[in-house]
């Protein structure tokens, strides 16, 4: 009975004294924080870009993001589009689409489009030649009105069915940031 309790009364030393500082120490990939998208849409053939703005500089405070569209689509046309996300809660921002970059194999955009008014097509890919969505392809329809919602997907199954063609239904992952626009095509 002596030797347990003695063995009892030692423990906690034997397990502080084990510890060292050579123990490691294991990063945590915190979240973005993300306050500004933008997709800039320059028309094949020629003419004035159209900018997509969705800005919310207070992050998830009260108030609602600015959403922009600045500029006129045509119809049957096509755009090469790219996005940038930033940070604009610091100053200068922090552009986060190096991040999403660097880290192409833990992001995928999606274009969720209403109406039939647009379509979008990848025109970059991470390095398993799975769809990241920085750079795109968007081709109008006919006139009409319809929305684009953007969304940016941290870690989405990139094998899941229809992700790779940009359906998000099954792409699971956290949102990282999402924007609806107001389509004109005329």
């Amino acid at each position: 009975m002596k030797i347990k309790f003695i063995y009892l009364l030692f423990l906690p030393f034997a397990a502080i004294l084990s510890c060292n500082d050579d123990d490691e120490i294991i990063p945590v990939n915190e979240e973005e924080v993300i306050t500004t998208l933008t997709a800039t849409l320059t028309p094949v053939g020629g003419g004035s870009d159209i900018t997509l703005r969705s800005r919310d500089l207070d992050g998830d405070g009260p108030n609602t993001p600015v959403i922009e569209v600045l500029g006129t689509f045509m119809a049957n046309s096509e755009y090469t589009g790219t996005l940038q996300v930033l940070n604009e809660t610091e100053s200068p921002a922090e552009d986060i689409t190096l991040e999403v970059r660097e880290e192409d194999e833990e992001h995928q955009f999606f274009f969720t489009p209403t109406n039939n008014i647009v379509s979008v097509a990848y025109s970059d890919t991470d390095g398993n030649g799975n769809p990241v969505g920085i750079s795109f392809r968007l081709t109008t329809s006919n006139t009409g009105t319809g929305t684009l919602t953007i969304t940016l997907r941290h870690e989405p199954n990139k094998a899941a069915s229809g992700v790779s063609s940009g359906d998000i239904t099954n792409a699971g992952g956290e949102t990282d940031v999402e924007a609806t626009f107001t389509i004109t095509v005329l």
